[in-house]
């Protein structure tokens, strides 16, 4: 049996999305929808509303619409005959037909061409749908999920989506809130992170220094709660210590917060030890340099894989160690 998934967070907007959640879960609802930008835990709250259903002893299909390529998408969700086409040497029961009893989740919903859309809609009238090359439909009973991170409003009014689909999907809509609207959620996630990676990979990462706790109250996390384990992940990975520093932090957050300032041409080492009190732009151009330093040591000096891990171009790299005084080359 799965272990209990939990939705994290004790701001007033997650209380009541756990409310709903559970209602929605235990409701009869045979569809459900949900808005969320991209790394806000749309695929966690999908498997909530399965793991809190009567359905949850049955499968749970996870589908991602976007990762399938289009003309592989009908037999991976409906499946096929032997023959049907060139290269169906036997008959394939497909995504649909495995989660008969259970959930199906169709992330990325919006990713469906018009055709898939309206197979789509049909099979949620009907609760039917035909194998590919099949004569006689298939009765299936499947809660499905779908999830987007875009307004499908404006999809449909953009001829992008399907008005009828839309309104069949939208019977019971649930909005997952972004990171940034949900206050000292952002610590409590982060401290559970850092638990969690501790005892996975063996670090001692256990709390965050107070200047780390205010950049991350005011960045705007725009990969969210994805974000925001994929940073501590990486830290917990390569970094020494017992506290997340702003030495850790990747320079493109260093720079939303303005910390990333004109720079002296010659800046201290990251190891060296200040002979007085650093000003302000100093201690940011040792930031920096610490940053980039280390960057390039994980990646045996290549440039192009130090840019990615920091999240610049390959340009911006070059020109920033420039402004901090790296020799060239």
């Amino acid at each position: 049996m799965n272990a209990p998934l939990e939705l994290v967070g004790n701001h007033p907007s997650v209380a009541a999305l756990r409310d709903l959640v559970a209602r929605v879960a235990r409701s009869q609802a045979r569809t459900v929808l949900l808005y969320g930008e991209t790394g806000t835990g749309k695929s966690l709250v999908a498997r909530l509303l399965h793991q809190q259903s009567s359905r949850a002893d049955a499968e749970f299909i996870d589908i991602n619409c976007a990762a399938i390529p289009g003309q592989l998408l009908e037999s991976e969700l409906f499946g096929h005959e032997r023959g049907a086409f060139t290269g169906a040497v036997g008959k394939k029961e497909g995504l649909i037909e495995a989660g008969n009893g259970g959930t199906v989740f169709l992330d990325e919903v919006r990713e469906l061409d018009l055709v898939m859309q309206s197979k789509l809609l049909t099979l949620l009238d009907a609760r039917r749908f035909r194998r590919v090359g099949a004569i006689r439909p298939i009765s299936v009973d499947v809660r499905f999920i779908a999830a987007t991170n875009k307004i499908l409003l404006s999809e449909v009014n953009a001829g992008k989506f399907r008005e009828d689909l839309y309104y069949r999907l939208q019977v019971i809509s649930i909005n997952i809130p972004p990171l940034r609207e949900r206050g000292d959620d952002i610590l409590l996630l982060a401290h559970n992170a850092l638990q969690r990676y501790n005892r996975q990979y063996g670090s001692r990462m256990e709390r965050l220094d107070p200047e780390v706790e205010r950049i991350f109250r005011a960045y705007r996390w725009p990969g969210n709660v994805r974000e925001l384990e994929n940073l501590l992940e990486r830290i917990c990975l390569l970094e020494p210590g017992h506290c997340v520093l702003p030495a850790h932090l990747p320079a493109r957050i260093l720079r939303e917060m303005n910390l990333a300032a004109a720079a002296p041409a010659d800046p201290m080492p990251l190891t060296a030890a200040p002979a007085g009190p650093l000003d302000y732009h100093a201690a940011t151009a040792q930031f920096q340099a610490g940053l980039i330093e280390q960057a390039l040591a994980a990646c045996g000096g290549n440039l192009a894989e130090a840019a990615r891990r920091l999240g610049l171009s390959r340009h911006a790299l070059r020109h920033q160690m420039s402004k901090l005084g790296f020799p060239a080359g």
